[in-house]
C-alpha cells in the first residue's frame, strides 16, 4: 500500500474516520478517537505514525519545540484531529503549517464533534 497517491490513501482514511464516527459518535475526547482512527487504518494496511514529531528550521538552526502531527498516514497525508464546536482559522493554520515544515502535499482537518463526520472534514492541499 506504499505506492498509493495521496488521494487514494485520503479516501481510505475518511472511511475509516467515518466507520469511527459511527461506533464511537460525537463527544469523547480528541486521544480516544485517535487511538480508534490508528487503529482502523493500521488494519485497513496503511502505514500510520502516531504524534510524528514536526522540527522547525530557521535559518541554521533546528528547534525540536514539540510540534507534532497527530498521524501521519504512509509519509504522505497529514491528519490533524478536533473535538471543537466548529474549525478556525488556527485549526487550518496548524494543518498548514505542517504541511509546510514536512513538506507534504495533502491534510486532512476531522473533527468528531459533529452529528455527520461528512460536516467535520476538511482537505487541505500545501
Amino acid at each position: 500500500m506504499e505506492n498509493l497517491t495521496e488521494n487514494e490513501i485520503s479516501n481510505i482514511i475518511i472511511g475509516c474516520a467515518i466507520e469511527v464516527h459511527k461506533q464511537l459518535g460525537p463527544g469523547l475526547l480528541e486521544s480516544a478517537y485517535k487511538e480508534c482512527l490508528y487503529y482502523e487504518l493500521v488494519k485497513a494496511g496503511l502505514s500510520v505514525q502516531r504524534e510524528k514529531p514536526v522540527p522547525v528550521v530557521y535559518k541554521d538552526i533546528k528547534l525540536d519545540h514539540g510540534y507534532r502531527i497527530d498521524l501521519l498516514v504512509n509519509n504522505k497525508v497529514v491528519i490533524e484531529l478536533k473535538t471543537a464546536d466548529c474549525f478556525t482559522d488556527v485549526h487550518l493554520a496548524q494543518v498548514l503549517t505542517y504541511l509546510r515544515l514536512g513538506n507534504y502535499k495533502l491534510g486532512l482537518l476531522l473533527n468528531f464533534y459533529v452529528t455527520s463526520l461528512k460536516n467535520g472534514i476538511k482537505r487541505v492541499i500545501l
